[in-house]
């Protein structure tokens, strides 16, 4: 073989094995086009069904958690473990036709709220703090409870005369012997000594079953006029001696007396209800006298201890009980 056939027979096989290569690549880059587009034709498919569910308003409105709401177009009858038949007999658990039981809210007033605010400040500073006593005696208007003479005076904390001799509580007084009480929305407490009504008005921002006795027939007729005129209807005022208590009633859960007594009248202890509880100033006339607090506990046994030195106009009664 000449040298000029070895060269071309060279270059065939070089040009030959430079196309196959050639032939193999371009046969890879087809391969990895296609798989490439086959992924993301697959890819595309399955997000569509995502995409969808997303874009989607929810047929019934949103999920909620718990159990299913009852529809609306559910069974007219209602299930008997839920509503009492309409017929028949109603279960021994309560009575066949329950009375219905009429919520007590007591009057709001919007005059000199801001003198009301500023006495509120003044008990505060005595070192009284329960939040429901502050309340009641920022909502009872105590210048409805003075002489006009006395108006611009109402939320001084100073007792005022409102005549017969007869004062009406220093506000501090009031709102500490209330809260000595221990009121609850179904206490039933009595008053000896209602004067012009204002204590008996703040009773009526813990409970509506407040009784209340005054010896002094004009300031018992005034006061009971009052209260009602001004919205605190539930209170039983009454002209009587407050010594005896209420005729034909006991049990009382509170007593607050507001007149200083010789000593704790008896028929009062007799009323009061085990577990209840008495605030009465005891002591000599016109002198510095002691508010006690008087207990009796479930086994009927009474007790007493002194709060704080007072004074108080005297406790006046007959010497036998009103017929």
């Amino acid at each position: 073989m000449t040298h000029l056939q070895e060269e071309m027979e060279r270059r065939s096989l070089l040009t030959s094995g430079v196309g196959w290569r050639a032939l193999v690549f371009g046969a890879y880059i087809v391969f990895l086009t296609g798989a490439a587009l086959v992924f993301v034709f697959v890819f595309k498919q399955a997000q569509a069904p995502l995409a969808m569910l997303e874009a989607a308003p929810p047929a019934t409105g949103p999920r909620r958690m718990g159990p299913p709401a009852i529809p609306a177009t559910g069974p007219t009858t209602a299930p008997t473990t839920t509503t009492a038949p309409t017929t028949g007999t109603a279960p021994a658990s309560r009575p066949a036709t329950a009375p219905a039981t009429k919520k007590w809210t007591p009057p709001r007033f919007t005059a000199r709220r801001r003198a009301r605010d500023a006495m509120v400040r003044t008990i505060r500073r005595y070192g009284l703090t329960d939040s429901a006593v502050l309340a009641a005696m920022t909502a009872v208007p105590r210048h409805e409870f003075v002489p006009r003479s006395r108006l611009s005076a109402a939320y001084d904390d100073n007792p005022l005369p409102i005549g017969y001799a007869q004062p009406i509580s220093q506000p501090y007084i009031v709102a500490e012997m209330t809260r000595q009480l221990q009121l609850k929305p179904t206490s039933r407490v009595l008053e000896i000594g209602t004067g012009s009504g204002y204590q008996a008005a703040v009773l009526t921002e813990f409970t509506p079953h407040v009784y209340s006795i005054e010896i002094v027939e004009p300031l018992a007729t005034s006061a009971a006029k009052r209260l009602k005129r001004l919205g605190y209807d539930v209170v039983r005022a009454r002209h009587g001696d407050g010594y005896y208590g209420w005729k034909g009633e006991k049990n009382f859960d509170a007593i607050i007396v507001t007149c200083a007594a010789g000593q704790i009248p008896p028929p009062l202890v007799r009323q009061l209800a085990p577990g209840g509880r008495m605030v009465i100033p005891v002591g000599s006339p016109f002198a510095v006298q002691s508010l006690m607090l008087v207990t009796k506990d479930s086994a009927g046994r009474v007790r007493s201890r002194s709060l704080m030195s007072v004074r108080f106009v005297p406790l006046t009664h007959v010497d036998a009980p009103a017929k």
